[in-house]
């Protein structure tokens, strides 16, 4: 069911100071950025083998991001788990009683499908997503 690590999304005030210390201090590159505008969010991919750092800014003031960083600052807001079928993972865990937001698949970042998995379960915000 679980594939891989796809990335981890770190919540940030503005995308463009954030992305400095990756690409001056690290020496990685912004390999793309993308708005997406049902979640009110702007997203950067920074690539780092395999998975990915998504920096992900509010881009209104009613945004989940703006929430999380309003309540908890800047810093890591989701790990999300690459499955091979997003919805059979879905029925599967709604089955072993885990606590799902999104009990359908709905289009993120990329124009994957994402659903999260509610932290009351895991401890940590999860998405899941499928290519």
């Amino acid at each position: 069911m679980i594939e891989a690590v796809d990335h981890i999304g770190v919540a940030v005030k503005e995308i463009s100071e954030a992305a400095k210390f990756y690409e001056e201090k690290l020496g990685l590159k912004v390999a793309g950025v993308e708005e997406v505008k049902d979640q009110k969010v702007k997203v950067a991919f920074i690539p780092i083998g395999e998975t990915r750092i998504e920096l992900i800014e509010a881009t209104a003031p009613d945004s989940p991001i703006a929430a999380f960083i309003s309540k908890r600052g800047e810093g890591i807001h989701h790990v999300a788990l690459r499955v091979t079928n997003l919805e059979e993972a879905l029925n599967t865990l709604k089955g072993r009683g885990v606590t799902l937001i999104d009990e359908k698949p709905r289009i993120g970042a990329r124009g994957i499908k994402i659903a999260f998995i509610h932290p009351k379960s895991s401890g940590i915000l999860l998405e899941l997503c499928q290519e």
